[in-house]
């Protein structure tokens, strides 16, 4: 990047930070979440860093955000609020304590560690015990006055044990089940859910109605004595236990930490736990412990040497698309990938996404060039929720699909359809791709067959489709290039295995549109036997729940191809078909209903609340329809949640789920 395109792109991030910390400071309606704000944050910093006569004074790295409402009564702050510097790495959080000790002469301190709660910032002052104020933090210096919300909030206490003069510091939060509850309240209002527990607490503080706060359950952690008529204590650990002597509540997770080793063993264990807590968690504020060390450290312009942020992982992050490529999977689909610039989210490096199908590229208006929010949350696959128009290069222009791929030939959509597919489905690369697919994991699982393996066989002219697989033998093997003696017994042994297979995963195998695991894991329980399944009708198929119109039609189709079934045949000869169990119903609420996920959830991956649901007797299926009876409602939830809505289907929360799936 030129020191001209540094510029420019300071100015557009500016721009674009200033107003999205505007909103989130002073109307709580930010419209990015706070870890890809902080992405943006990250690469506005870097690039001034790397050119540092580029900064000026007015850049959001060198202030406090937020500009107090005037609907509310201005306090100024006896003591300015202060923001941490954040750290998002072990590399980070050394070099943090080198310019600790480098500050500090060569000494050494101890730390302290707290949970970072994902809330908002208040000020309580007392006087002779009592509550006088409460404020925002608003700009560090002048902040809201919202003293009679907050004492609708049980954890403050409206008078202290001891008639002391204090100034605290510390967060209002909202638990996860309050949340759920709010947005359960919002679903069957047919209101927009909200995108996440610390908007609410922003917003509550700020309503006008008290009665309206008090509903709201509010809780609050407080975490700092920021001035007192006494002598403060002379660690930040003791301060914690003051503060809980008096009266206040504390986060029970504090620690002391001797080095900073310590610090990073705390900050993996609640990387680990944090999903565990009943409260929202972004993070480890880092501190150092002695109260001399802190005074002799100070601050910069806007934020104290002594402490700093370590965050955990953040599931969004912001990133460039740097193009738009054509994946074409074992059915023919064609499906769009987003190729980025590389970027740490969830705990790993993404540098693709998925970006679903041509009416999804519409929606988000998605363009090579453009600055996009990617969102990744454990073992779901990585999304971009957002595009950044504002940071867009001139002259991007929209995606157009091409009318055909080189390697498939032309390429189209079929009525009622969102994917482009090949429309010659018997080109040789689609034979290949089938053929990879049914040696795959998900399919008939034979060990050393993969991609390279099967393109040597087809090469050689030893296999032409699926059953060719179980008819070969050790002498077509044992010469080939790259496989050796020892290498082609394996597989031998491993296709001999591979005879054995459940039914789900022979129709898996047999790369039928629209069946993948879920469906395949549906027609196997329901029909037992794939002589059933032959003969069901399309009227049979679309009963079942889980199962629409488009792949009831599909699934018939496939089975009255005269093709299809010569090979199917064959392969029956070849296999051992194990019929799936006959479980017993499950006794739970969840038992026979059908449930869609959308959003993120806190407490499960996606992969584990499939299986807790279906452990509960449900269908999970990936698509809304009139057959759906609930729709699990995680965070930021997308297009499913609104036709959910719009069908009448019920919305349930992770806690309502979790629940009723015991």
């Amino acid at each position: 990047m030129t020191k001209k395109e540094a510029k420019q792109r300071l100015a557009q991030l500016r721009v674009l930070i200033d107003r999205e910390r505007y909103l989130y400071h002073v109307e709580d309606r930010g419209e990015l979440s706070e870890a890809a704000l902080d992405s943006l944050k990250k690469e506005l910093t870097n690039l001034e860093s790397h050119w540092p006569d580029l900064v000026t004074s007015d850049s959001p790295s060198q202030r406090v955000a937020g500009e107090p409402l005037e609907k509310f009564e201005k306090v100024v702050h006896a003591v300015r609020q202060w923001s941490f510097d954040d750290a998002f790495s072990e590399e980070d959080i050394r070099a943090f304590e080198t310019r600790v000790i480098k500050n500090l002469g060569g000494e050494r301190p101890t730390y302290t560690c707290e949970l970072k709660i994902d809330g908002l910032k208040i000020v309580l002052t007392y006087n002779q015990g009592r509550l006088a104020t409460a404020a925002t933090r608003g700009n560090g210096l002048v902040g809201e006055n919202v003293t009679a919300n907050v004492r609708t909030i049980e954890s403050v206490p409206l008078v202290l044990e001891q008639p002391q003069d204090v100034v605290v510091e510390g967060e209002v939060w909202l638990g996860r089940q309050d949340f759920d509850r709010l947005n359960k309240e919002q679903a069957q209002a047919g209101k927009p859910l909200y995108a996440n527990p610390r908007n609410v607490a922003a917003g509550t503080i700020r309503q006008l109605d008290p009665q309206v706060v008090a509903g709201r359950k509010l809780a609050t952690f407080i975490y700092d004595l920021a001035a007192a008529n006494f002598t403060p204590p002379v660690t930040q650990f003791e301060e914690l236990v003051l503060l809980k002597k008096l009266g206040f509540k504390v986060n029970e997770h504090f620690a002391r930490c001797a080095d900073i080793d310590e610090v990073i063993a705390y900050w993996r264990q609640w990387e680990h736990q944090k999903d565990q807590l009943p409260y929202s968690v972004d993070g480890v504020v880092v501190k150092v412990n002695e109260r001399q060390f802190q005074d002799r450290l100070g601050y910069t312009g806007k934020s104290p040497r002594f402490g700093i942020a370590f965050k955990f992982a953040a599931e969004q992050a912001t990133t460039v698309v740097e193009d738009i490529v054509l994946q074409v999977g074992r059915t023919g689909v064609v499906t769009p990938v987003a190729s980025l610039r590389p970027v740490l989210v969830a705990g790993s490096t993404v540098s693709r996404a998925t970006l679903h199908n041509e009416d999804e590229i519409r929606r988000l208006d998605v363009r090579v060039g453009d600055t996009v929010v990617l969102h990744k949350a454990g073992d779901v696959i990585p999304d971009i929720i957002k595009v950044l128009p504002e940071l867009r290069p001139k002259g991007a222009r929209p995606f157009v699909f091409p009318s055909e791929l080189p390697e498939i030939g032309p390429i189209g959509r079929r009525p009622g359809e969102a994917a482009y597919r090949a429309l010659n489905r018997n080109s040789a690369t689609q034979h290949r791709r089938r053929l990879y697919h049914f040696a795959s994991k998900i399919a008939f699982d034979i060990e050393g067959l993969g991609p390279k393996a099967v393109d040597l066989l087809l090469d050689e002219h030893l296999v032409a489709t699926w059953p060719d697989f179980f008819t070969l033998k050790i002498g077509d093997l044992v010469n080939l290039p790259r496989l050796g003696e020892k290498s082609a017994a394996n597989l031998m042994v491993a296709i001999d295995k591979a005879r054995a297979v459940s039914l789900s995963r022979l129709l898996v195998g047999l790369s039928m549109d629209h069946v993948g695991e879920e469906t395949a894991r549906i027609l196997a329980e329901h029909f037992g036997t794939l002589a059933k399944i032959k003969k069901a009708t399309v009227g049979e198929l679309e009963a079942i729940s889980g199962i629409g119109q488009v792949v009831a039609e599909a699934i018939f189709n496939w089975f009255r191809d005269e093709h299809n079934l010569n090979e199917l045949t064959r392969l029956e000869r070849e296999l051992r078909v194990i019929k799936p169990d006959q479980k017993k119903p499950a006794s739970t609420p969840l038992a026979g209903v059908t449930l869609v996920f959308s959003g993120s959830l806190s407490e499960l991956t996606r992969a584990e609340a499939k299986d807790l649901a279906r452990q509960a007797g449900a269908v999970v299926t990936s698509s809304v329809s009139a057959k759906t009876d609930y729709l699990v409602a995680g965070a930021e939830p997308g297009s499913k949640y609104d036709e959910a809505v719009s069908l009448g289907v019920k919305i349930l929360s992770e806690t309502e789920f979790r629940q009723m799936a015991k």
